[in-house]
């Protein structure tokens, strides 16, 4: 079989999986109700472990990675409205839904302007024109670079610049990126830098045994930010980190074939991925099948994963190849050819 035969073997699989499911639970062909109450829930949960903390019931270390889950949640919800799965033909209500996903993860583009790049994610994915995961450091070697990149969105965009191709490109990087984050990554980030500086400098204040005279505007503002880096800040930076190393590294990039969709994605779902699933809703063990059956929302795909996976794996879909980090994402193993993944002739 053709790559392009193995494709349509794994979508006819994953489809009918997804409609049996649908068969036997009815209650599924609710999709804008199901993706509107996740939202909901999602925010409860969100809105409730901070209430939790401020009111002095639950631990700093604990909330900060139970609201990043409940926000993983809105992520997904978010790829699912990029895609229109949800209130397709109600727009006010498919656009408050991207405002409040939006809102709940404000480290992340315009999810407007992401609809586009993610088209073309699709289209291109594993080229040069994929900006969207080569703006997540897919393809790039890794290195210390490569890791401040995924934690940081302004590093991710600075850092590309000297790698830049011609001044189309970079200018398109230092303009059009900090436009694609306003106006809510532009506060995000900029509150962060706040915290980080105020606390960077006090550590080392303390550790050459000095203490700085903050004014009480700062210490007054400060009040509030650190409760802010705990209920919503941090989550999210732990949360985008997690999610940005998963799927950075489970697209190849730069040696694939147009369209050809056994070669873009593989499965990642080894036991040390777990603490990084749990912040990215399982995304490196079922984001790859999404490649495949794109109409499918993301609670279906974790349901028929199995019938999925099993599919995918025997129709040659690379499952944990965790050469390709050292091969900065590349398909082609050594002594392979990029074409088929069989060991080159000769």
């Amino acid at each position: 079989m053709s790559d392009a035969q193995k494709t349509e073997h794994i979508k006819a699989v994953v489809l009918k999986a997804g409609a049996d499911l649908r068969q036997r639970h009815p209650w599924l062909r609710h999709q804008n109700a199901i993706g509107m109450g996740i939202l909901l829930a999602s925010l409860a949960g969100m809105a409730g472990t901070a209430w939790l903390y401020l009111a002095g019931h639950l631990a700093w270390w604990l909330c900060l990675p139970v609201v990043a889950i409940f926000a993983s949640f809105t992520h997904e919800l978010e790829h699912d409205l990029i895609h229109w799965m949800y209130f397709r033909k109600r727009p006010l209500l498919h656009h408050l839904m991207m405002a409040l996903v939006w809102l709940a993860r404000p480290s992340t583009i315009n999810p407007w302007i992401r609809r586009t790049l993610h088209f073309r994610h699709h289209k291109y994915s594993g080229t040069e024109k994929d900006a969207e995961e080569r703006g997540i450091t897919n393809g790039r070697p890794w290195g210390l670079a490569r890791l401040l990149m995924l934690a940081d969105a302004t590093l991710a965009l600075l850092l590309r610049v000297p790698q830049a191709k011609d001044r189309k490109h970079r200018l398109l990087l230092l303009i059009g990126g900090p436009i694609a984050y306003f106006p809510l990554g532009w506060a995000f980030w900029g509150l962060w830098y706040v915290f980080l500086g105020y606390h960077g400098a006090n550590a080392v204040a303390g550790l050459t045994g000095s203490e700085i005279a903050w004014s009480a505007a700062t210490l007054a503002r400060m009040q509030w930010l650190n409760p802010l880096v705990v209920v919503w800040i941090g989550p999210n930076v732990l949360r985008s980190f997690c999610l940005h190393f998963v799927s950075s590294n489970m697209h190849y990039y730069g040696d694939v074939e147009d369209d050809n969709v056994v070669q873009q994605t593989q499965v990642l779902n080894p036991w040390w991925l777990v603490p990084f699933q749990l912040f990215c809703f399982n995304f490196g063990a079922t984001h790859a099948i999404h490649h495949f059956v794109v109409k499918e929302p993301f609670y279906v795909r974790q349901w028929t994963a199995r019938e999925a996976h099993t599919v995918m794996r025997e129709m040659g879909v690379r499952f944990n190849d965790f050469g390709s980090f050292t091969r900065a994402n590349r398909w082609t193993r050594a002594g392979e050819t990029a074409a088929d993944g069989l060991p080159a002739a000769g």
